[in-house]
């Protein structure tokens, strides 16, 4: 179930004083703080950690609990029983996780950045993400289809990248 969206935005009618200009991250509640996730599903991709360099590679491999079409968690409210190293977003840990894509709303409200217009809190239209060629959709294989040791072979540059100059609102 997608959680309610604070503050609804329309085409017709945008936010006059949007919470995540208002608020901190720490300040939101529940309900504001899960409706920043843009349902992009980057943060749902396999990631490799050079040991030395602690330099972040990404793969189009998700995670086996990922919706590929929705970008979505197939069972967001037990993820953690299921996939153990899945992190949970916090406030504080937004602050420190070098691997969140820098088109993740919690990172650009963490550095005080705009979100982008596809966003569909700005937007207000869930599609966006998808239209606009930010989501993971139609590009992931799944982790149940990929041997750990050949990680390696599916990495891939996109889910790292800023979008071009201009994309924000």
């Amino acid at each position: 179930m997608a959680p309610l969206i604070p503050d609804m935005v329309t085409r017709d009618r945008p936010p006059k004083n949007p919470f995540w200009r208002e608020k901190t991250l720490a300040e939101m509640t529940v309900d504001e703080w899960e409706s920043l996730c843009d349902g992009c599903a980057r943060c749902c991709l396999n990631k490799l950690e050079d040991a030395d360099t602690g330099a972040i590679e990404w793969t189009n491999v998700a995670c086996r609990l990922l919706d590929e079409g929705a970008c979505r968690c197939r069972d967001y409210q037990n993820r953690r029983k299921t996939v153990p190293d899945c992190v949970a977003l916090t406030p504080q840990s937004v602050q420190t996780l070098t691997w969140l894509p820098p088109t993740c709303a919690y990172r650009l409200i963490a550095e005080g950045r705009e979100l982008y217009w596809w966003h569909y809190l700005v937007s207000g239209d869930r599609e966006t993400v998808h239209q606009a060629g930010i989501s993971v959709r139609g590009r992931t294989l799944s982790e149940n289809d990929v041997a750990v040791e050949d990680l390696e072979e599916f990495i891939v540059s996109w889910p790292g990248e800023e979008p071009e100059e201009g994309s924000r609102d």
